[in-house]
């Protein structure tokens, strides 16, 4: 694709789509076998090893804070062309992980591969891919992320039922080496062969002492920048404790595994519907308006769980909600630092917004399994995910509104 450009006057190139849609394909198997995968080797690890709910999202927590110690530096050097690299190198460690988790009996050894993985999470996932569509399409980054980003959202439908599977049919150990081969083969081959180094030179970084020409730092004078912090953090927090602990607390509430997996498996095309009606009906509408509504709704999905009955009905019409209005929130996270801080630095400032929202992604898995331990029950951890997806919205709206209105 070197040589070739992306965009034209009249739009997005056929190289520009080809981009777009071979990450996005990546995007899909990343998260599917390095993110959502997770939640289902719970059970039967704790069956084989004795291990602990806190012991294994203990692990993850910590993969989760390296994930937020690279976040910056990795944003950095995305701004300054080395996307290939980066991409590649993230989702080569992440599948050879896969295969040293598929061989794990050791909990300090589980701990040291969660610590590996978590740096393929800063490289690979969406804010890396984000920051790529960002720096090569210019102007039509919006097209490229919602097109990403309508693909991404079928990683849960397609890899937790196919993990299930996988673990039902050939044991969770030779389920990790499928995954981590696929991680390899997929996600690995589309980096390095299509991420061709950039037409466009990247930004000179800032000279030392000159506050003016950092990007980053005019972004942090601004009342944008720490509601967004807030917002995007709190969300993070509420929406990684939901999913990693939603599978034990469904099966708390004695729901059988065909019912579990029908239930996640609503996920992925709910957000898909959402991104769609968004496409199709508020294309024009700004971020800042996706964004309000889209995080207002998370805490009121979780008043439907906490309230209701935990049938099968109302639990997947809560999280049928919890999958439209993530889908919206995930576009909004991709754009918003672009409408309200502008599209200069965004690999940098988008890792400064990540970071503690990492850290709080990172921990809020162990401290909903902490409260679990200390509650006995599934009723605090609802309640808490509830207040912090509140503060996640009221957040978002001082952000969005609540500041005069910078150019971009």
């Amino acid at each position: 694709m070197t040589g070739r450009p992306l965009i034209s006057a009249d739009g997005i190139t056929r190289q520009g789509w080809i981009l777009i849609w071979t990450l996005s394909t990546a995007q899909l198997v990343s998260w599917g076998t390095l993110f959502y995968a997770f939640s289902l080797f719970i059970l039967p690890m704790e069956r084989e090893l004795g291990w602990s709910k806190t012991d294994l999202n203990g692990a993850l927590s910590a993969g989760m804070l390296v994930a937020a110690l690279f976040a910056m530096p990795i944003g950095r050097w995305i701004d300054r062309g080395r996307d290939r690299a980066v991409l590649t190198l993230g989702s080569l460690a992440g599948g050879i992980m896969l295969l040293a988790w598929a061989a794990v009996s050791d909990l300090v050894f589980f701990y040291a591969i969660w610590l590996v993985i978590g740096a393929s999470f800063a490289a690979t996932l969406y804010e890396p891919a984000f920051a790529v569509l960002t720096t090569r399409l210019g102007p039509q980054y919006k097209r490229g992320i919602t097109s990403m980003t309508l693909v991404g959202g079928f990683a849960s439908t397609v890899f937790m039922p196919l993990t299930q599977v996988l673990i039902d049919w050939l044991g969770w150990r030779p389920a990790l080496a499928v995954l981590g081969l696929v991680t390899l083969a997929v996600c690995g081959g589309i980096h390095w062969f299509v991420l061709a180094p950039s037409d466009r030179p990247p930004a000179p970084p800032a000279a030392a002492g000159s506050e003016d020409r950092s990007p980053l730092r005019r972004a942090a004078r601004t009342p944008a920048f720490w509601g967004l912090l807030v917002a995007l953090s709190s969300y993070g927090a509420a929406q990684t404790a939901l999913i990693f602990h939603l599978v034990p607390y469904l099966n708390e509430m004695r729901m059988d595994s065909p019912t579990i997996i029908a239930i996640l498996a609503i996920i992925g095309p709910m957000q898909v519907a959402g991104r769609v009606v968004i496409i199709a009906f508020a294309k024009n509408l700004s971020a800042r308006t996706i964004g309000s509504f889209s995080l207002l709704v998370q805490p009121m999905m979780m008043l439907v769980l906490i309230l209701l009955p935990p049938t099968p009905v109302w639990v997947g019409l809560a999280i049928a909600v919890y999958g439209a209005a993530n889908g919206m929130t995930t576009i909004v996270r991709g754009t918003i630092v672009q409408e309200v801080l502008g599209r200069a630095g965004y690999g940098v400032i988008n890792g400064a917004l990540s970071f503690p929202a990492t850290i709080l992604r990172a921990l809020s898995p162990a401290v909903a399994a902490l409260v679990f331990d200390l509650a006995g029950g599934y009723d605090r951890v609802l309640w808490l995910i509830f207040a912090v997806y509140l503060v996640a919205g009221t957040a978002f709206l001082v952000a969005a509104f609540w500041r005069p209105r910078s150019g971009t």
